[in-house]
């Protein structure tokens, strides 16, 4: 994980809200110098979480998903919302599937103090925090690992998730258009996502509120299909009314809660 101070996280979380943060603005915001705010916004352009821009930052040039370590700080407090949300639905002993992602490493860390989980992954950063619990037993893909975030993608995916009926499917994705469409980067982590939906007896989707409107180029699935949707914000009227003629439940997270 990025080693950045929890001033930067939240001025990284910031960017995804707006265009650009000027150097002074933060520097009220914060009340220290412009020369402070300088080197936490060099941090985070060394990162690949902005770009400098006369005055301040702005968002880096789209190209791709963000570094997976720069993901983990990102939204941090909304996505252990979102899992601690999901922790209280998921009892002691179940089977349990995650996908690759962030956000569902953070549900994996929420569940950490149940007991007996049977857990399932495609992920080596998500295994490896499972068997922290001594309870869980873990069972990881096999074939090439993705250097970049620990997926494991290869051809024995899809014989390792068809091989089980899991009780929970926790997934998450790269974004999700307007009319509920939702996106991944490639091919193969559609199909990964695709195989723990279809091998769930319940499918959790885990999103933080950046997701809605991001723009991704793999189609795979509708939001609609799943059995519960968590996240830490209202999506748009549009996404909520298509949730509502579903069977599916919208849950937001980490609302009441002292920030």
């Amino acid at each position: 994980m990025l080693d950045l101070s929890s001033r930067q996280a939240e001025i990284a979380a910031l960017l995804i809200e707006g265009e650009f943060l000027s150097v002074d603005v933060l520097a009220e915001r914060y009340a220290v110098t412009a020369q402070t705010i300088r080197r936490d916004l060099n941090a985070l352009c060394q990162a690949g979480l902005a770009r400098r821009r006369h005055g301040g930052i702005e968002k880096p040039l789209p190209s791709g998903n963000i570094a997976y370590g720069s993901r983990q700080v990102l939204l941090r407090g909304e996505k252990q919302a979102i899992a601690r949300e999901v922790a209280s639905l998921i009892p002691n002993k179940a089977s349990v599937a995650f996908s690759i992602g962030t956000t569902p490493e953070s549900v994996a860390a929420g569940l950490l103090q149940h007991e007996g989980l049977k857990v399932f992954t495609n992920n080596l950063n998500i295994a490896l925090l499972a068997c922290a619990n001594p309870s869980f037993e873990v069972n990881v893909a096999g074939g090439r690992v993705r250097n970049s975030d620990g997926d494991v993608l290869g051809l024995g995916l899809e014989s390792f998730l068809s091989s089980y009926l899991f009780d929970y499917g926790v997934y998450g994705v790269a974004g999700v258009e307007s009319d509920g469409t939702l996106l991944d980067f490639s091919e193969r982590e559609v199909r990964a996502r695709q195989l723990i939906h279809e091998n769930s007896r319940s499918t959790f989707l885990v999103l933080d509120h950046t997701k809605f409107g991001r723009a991704a180029h793999v189609r795979g699935g509708q939001i609609t299909q799943v059995t519960k949707i968590f996240t830490d914000r209202i999506p748009s009227p549009e996404i909520v009314s298509r949730i509502e003629d579903s069977e599916a439940e919208l849950v937001i997270c980490g609302e009441g809660e002292a920030k």
